[in-house]
């Protein structure tokens, strides 16, 4: 009898709650929500308000809520959301120091509990977070990867969509670098139904999606007062129902390099294969004099989240 996936997200917040319902929705496997215990009423209650739906839907998944590691035994696909948002006043340097220790705290745990399970992360500062999980899980890099990507081209296509009137359906758009405002939208490689987009807008119009494109996390804080969470959810399940189902989808994803790119030992978006195997391999697009340096930019502000890491850290140098 073949196995039920098992899929475990930590972080019962507005992201982890919402990825636990997407995947559900998807029928992909069993979830368990965990959390912290001060939480743990509310963890449960969520995976119970969530699992008394499933009948109404019609989907076989199992939801349990927790705030005990025991449970993740068995998960297949780990997904850590937990972190604390930046807060007025809060540094960036005060940020990767707690949510570092933070996502330490839970690679261990999960190090323990499932050493052979494949661990997605979106903790912010993202790049710099899936780095901390990576030296404190001691993963393989095929098993850890930071989800930043699937949802910054996922904003890039919905922008176009909106601007051209064209399905979301038809867009193919291709995102490279860090999760933050210098990130790396290629319009080169952007196409609707085939035909370049370059085709379809002005050079101009075309260049302020991009610049929305890099500050899209930021629109939505302004707008909700929070992150994204139902956009991110999302963007999370498309990187796992592409690992449960072995897919072999080509989604940009924060995954370690190892000379790609020309970048070594850091985490930075690039376009992956994803399949049962997680990240089963990185592929090199040829980019122009333009499209490299923006990358080399960006790779360069990621390494220099990593090293504010590794400062904090010394175990994670």
């Amino acid at each position: 009898m073949l196995k039920r996936p098992k899929i475990a997200v930590i972080g019962a917040g507005n992201v982890g709650a919402t990825c636990a319902h997407w995947l559900v929705a998807r029928e992909l496997g069993d979830v368990v929500l965990l959390d912290i215990p001060k939480v743990a009423s509310q963890t449960r209650g969520k995976a119970l308000d969530l699992y008394e739906a499933t009948p109404i839907e019609r989907l076989d998944c199992r939801v349990t809520g927790t705030d005990d590691y025991a449970e993740l035994a068995g998960s297949d696909i780990v997904v850590l959301t937990a972190g604390s948002p930046r807060r007025p006043g809060m540094s960036r340097d005060d940020l990767i120091r707690m949510n570092a220790g933070i996502v330490a705290g839970v690679a261990a745990q999960i190090r323990e509990r499932v050493p052979d399970s494949i661990l997605i992360v979106m903790t912010n500062p993202l790049d710099a977070m899936v780095y901390a999980a990576w030296k404190a899980s001691g993963f393989p890099r095929e098993r850890i990867v930071g989800q930043a990507g699937c949802l910054d081209v996922a904003r890039f296509k919905t922008f176009i969509a909106e601007e051209t009137g064209y399905s979301v359906e038809d867009i193919n758009a291709l995102l490279l670098g860090g999760h933050g405002d210098d990130m790396v939208p290629l319009p080169r490689f952007t196409n609707v139904g085939g035909i370049p987009v370059t085709e379809l807008m002005s050079a101009g119009r075309l260049h302020e999606l991009v610049e929305r494109t890099k500050t899209g996390g930021g629109e939505i804080v302004e707008l909700m007062g929070t992150s994204s969470y139902y956009a991110a959810a999302a963007a999370i399940l498309q990187m796992v129902e592409a690992i449960v189902r072995d897919k072999k989808r080509i989604l940009p994803c924060a995954a370690l390099c190892q000379g790609e790119y020309g970048v070594d030992g850091i985490f930075v978006g690039v376009p992956c294969v994803l399949g049962a195997g997680g990240v089963e391999r990185i592929i090199e697009v040829n980019l122009d004099d333009g499209e490299r340096a923006a990358f080399a930019t960006s790779a360069g502000h990621v390494r220099e989240l990593v090293d504010v890491v590794r400062a904090l850290f010394p175990q994670f140098a």
